[in-house]
């Protein structure tokens, strides 16, 4: 429903715009990120290893608030789920593997909590996806066997993960892609 909070692609526009060494920041990165995915880091603490590790020109406020204006919605998606769930008075659950401080920015900036029932946050739960056992306690908190759920995904790992555990999912590649494969399990906009 949004775009990746701090992907590479990402990564790569701030090592741009703050004059960094995306080599190196890229390898810092991979190793701490999932720490603070997994809400054992703070944010700053987070930064403090991949940029602030040695003196900069600029603050930690200004790349902090660079990272947090990058995440954009794909509204018609997220009206998409929004149908969906009224005409079929769904439970909707987010999965995602994000650091806290930027999985609530988004949460509260596009209003996510008015219609996504809970979250699944590795920062909140101490596993990411991959693990397995993030898509076991998503299904332990919605209290439904896992034949009735959907899962919408749009990376193919974590859609395979998925449906291993017998959770019936779809690789997102577009609205009207992921619309008729829901459409084909009698969920259809109408």
């Amino acid at each position: 429903m949004l775009t990746n909070g701090w992907g590479r692609d990402t990564r790569k526009l701030a090592s741009e715009a703050f004059n960094l060494d995306f080599t190196e920041m890229e390898e810092r990165h991979h190793l701490t990120f999932d720490t603070y995915e997994e809400g054992k880091l703070t944010l700053k603490e987070y930064l403090n290893r991949v940029v602030f590790y040695q003196e900069r020109t600029f603050k930690p406020e200004q790349f902090r608030e660079f990272m947090f204006a990058q995440s954009t919605p794909y509204t018609e998606m997220i009206e998409f789920i929004k149908q969906l769930k009224e005409q079929y008075q769904l439970k909707i659950a987010v999965v995602n593997n994000e650091g806290r401080e930027l999985n609530e920015h988004r949460i509260k900036k596009f209003h996510l909590n008015q219609f996504v029932d809970f979250f699944i946050s590795s920062c909140f739960v101490h596993f990411r996806k991959p693990d397995a056992d993030i898509f076991r306690m998503a299904l332990d908190i919605a209290l439904v066997p896992a034949e009735h759920v959907v899962y919408i995904e749009d990376r193919q790992m974590f859609v395979d993960v998925a449906r291993d555990l017998g959770i019936r999912s779809i690789k997102h590649k577009s609205v009207k892609s992921t619309s008729e494969e829901l459409a084909a399990m009698g969920l259809k906009i109408g």
